[in-house]
């Protein structure tokens, strides 16, 4: 759509004048919501590091809205902290300054994108110059005199973006900013939240149930269920799982022999069609213990795992809404 070609690669991506942030370290803890007999959060606990991109992901129902909402000061926890260098929200002194947020997209449908943009920098002080610089970098800058109302759903993301970049903040919490956005710009967008982080040192927290696009995107992951945490940790921790060890294949004409002098030595190997796999080990562990029992290796690497099957394995459960079986009987009817 013209007027909303978002930065290509390559492109030179500066939201504001300075190159960097002073890092800002989110912490979360004991965080717990009800609502009458529902429990919303419970004692929900992580840590959103500066120069990093973190997801936050979890099923329908999982508590992660609420949590955001506890996080900004938009809700009052029944108990525990969601704090921005030990400061909540609300104590902090020019909150638009140091937290960017989108939550969701509301507009007047009969403003301008720009003018949008200049309600909010006259309401916190920003000049209104700010208004077209972010306009330019989130690809809005040639429709930013068209009403808002009709601008498509990509188009309204971005202006989102585009508010919650206004005050140049360190950290940005955006639920579901890809929502409505094209191939290019979800490419771009994926660039630029790594640039805020890695770049500039900006804190980016990610609500997404798009988890191939978060996979390719986030460097650390928090995921929760049921209102609690269910794990944390970076994409190579999740993939391996907190010990560090994971699956490794292995092929080998001495493939049974393997199999026994692991076993031997405690580890756990599951011999099938000339392949070894071999549980809670690394691969040079495994090939540590071939070269001492002089074994010959014709393949030796790890198995990992994608976010989605490691997603759904350790979410299993914890959905709200389950969808119902499609398998044996199920699926004939």
């Amino acid at each position: 759509m013209a007027g909303t070609r978002a930065p290509r690669r390559g492109d030179i991506i500066s939201i504001a004048s300075t190159a960097t942030v002073d890092p800002v370290r989110v912490e979360v803890r004991g965080l717990s919501k009800s609502f009458g007999q529902v429990r919303a959060v419970s004692d929900l606990g992580f840590t959103v590091e500066p120069g990093t991109v973190t997801g936050f992901l979890g099923p329908n129902g999982a508590g992660k809205t609420t949590t955001l909402r506890m996080l900004l000061g938009l809700m009052q926890p029944d108990s525990g902290t969601a704090t921005f260098n030990g400061a909540p929200y609300t104590a902090l002194p020019t909150p638009l300054r140091t937290v960017g947020a989108v939550l969701e997209t509301a507009f007047h449908p009969a403003r301008s994108g720009r003018n949008h943009l200049r309600v909010y920098c006259r309401a916190a002080g920003f000049p209104l110059s700010r208004a077209d610089e972010v306009l330019v970098q989130v690809g809005l800058a040639d429709a930013g005199n068209r009403r808002a109302g009709g601008y498509s759903l990509g188009m309204r993301q971005r202006l989102a973006l585009a508010t919650a970049l206004l005050g140049d903040p360190g950290v940005l919490v955006l639920d579901e900013p890809a929502n409505g956005l094209d191939p290019e710009g979800i490419q771009w967008l994926r660039g630029f939240l790594r640039h805020l982080a890695h770049d500039q040192g900006r804190t980016v927290l990610v609500s997404s149930h798009l988890l191939s696009e978060v996979e390719q995107t986030v460097d650390r992951v928090v995921i929760v269920g049921a209102g609690r945490l269910v794990r944390e940790g970076s994409m190579e921790q999740l993939r391996s799982g907190a010990d560090g060890a994971g699956t490794v294949l292995v092929r080998s004409p001495e493939i049974t022999r393997l199999a026994d002098v692991l076993r031997a030595d405690g580890v756990a190997a599951v011999q099938e069609d000339g392949t070894l796999t071999v549980h809670g080990s690394t691969p040079a562990d495994v090939g540590r213990t071939a070269f001492a029992a002089g074994i010959e290796l014709h393949e030796l690497r790890s198995r990992t795992s994608g976010l989605e099957e490691i997603y759904f394995q350790l979410t299993s459960g914890s959905e709200q809404f389950a969808a119902p079986s499609t398998t044996g009987q199920e699926a004939t009817r």
